[in-house]
């Protein structure tokens, strides 16, 4: 239905009671990490998918006025809409022209990016635009990946799998079907070692653990309470080298 706080003929009445936090658990766990590298001041955009979770977590926290947020559709600022309504937002500040948003991008606009991540490889690279020989396309995200300051990639550490969180525990109840990290990715929709000549920060955010782009590659900096350290690399050099 027509939604006249969505078009921007009316203002909504909006508090972090009306925030809508994914209810996925990896999900919200991925959305609430990544969500703690923002700063006040920073100019933010949002890829489809995973990092659509982290607007809940604005919401809920109440710091959207301190951050300047868009998505590639041409949105600017309020209430971000996730899932079959991503790309829309309410109390908006600004919409414009989708052409018009990728010259603020290509021009050095973003600060920081939150970008979903099919697959992953030993050198950093990311592959969102074909996944199992499927040509899925990159849209947005070269033009968006390339020029933004900091980029920080949203993904599940493997595909289908089933986790449950007790005690401050996560725990792993069934594998994925799917690897996420592998030695060589399908195809190179974002290239780790071309963002290595230009040392920006980048950043992998699974809900199990987090790595960070280095000059010898990735290096893992964060796990997951309950998780076995020693299990996460192992995993992960596992699937890299197979």
């Amino acid at each position: 239905p027509y939604d006249p706080t969505v078009s921007g003929a009316k203002r909504a009445a909006l508090d972090a009671a009306s925030a809508e936090v994914p209810t996925k658990l990896e999900r919200r766990i991925i959305a609430r990490r990544a969500a703690m590298e923002l700063r006040p001041g920073l100019s933010l955009n949002f890829g489809f998918g995973i990092p659509g979770g982290i607007f809940g977590v604005i919401a809920e926290q109440g710091i959207g006025d301190t951050l300047w947020m868009s998505v590639e559709q041409g949105v600017h600022n309020g209430r971000m809409l996730d899932d079959t309504l991503f790309g829309a937002a309410q109390n908006t500040d600004a919409i414009i022209p989708s052409i018009e948003q990728f010259d603020f991008y290509s021009g050095g606009g973003i600060d920081l990016t939150f970008l979903g991540m099919g697959e992953a490889d030993t050198r950093g690279n990311v592959n969102v635009s074909h996944l199992g020989g499927a040509l899925i396309g990159p849209g947005g995200f070269v033009e968006i990946a390339q020029n933004a300051k900091k980029v920080v990639f949203c993904g599940t550490f493997e595909a289908g799998a089933k986790i449950g969180f007790k005690d401050g525990q996560l725990r792993i109840e069934q594998g994925g079907k799917a690897r996420k990290f592998v030695k060589q990715v399908e195809r190179i929709t974002f290239s780790g070692d071309f963002a290595r000549t230009e040392g920006r920060e980048i950043l992998y955010v699974t809900e199990r653990a987090v790595f960070r782009l280095t000059k010898a590659g990735m290096e893992l900096i964060e796990v997951a309470p309950g998780i076995d350290i020693e299990r996460v690399l192992r995993a992960a050099e596992q699937e890299m080298h197979d």
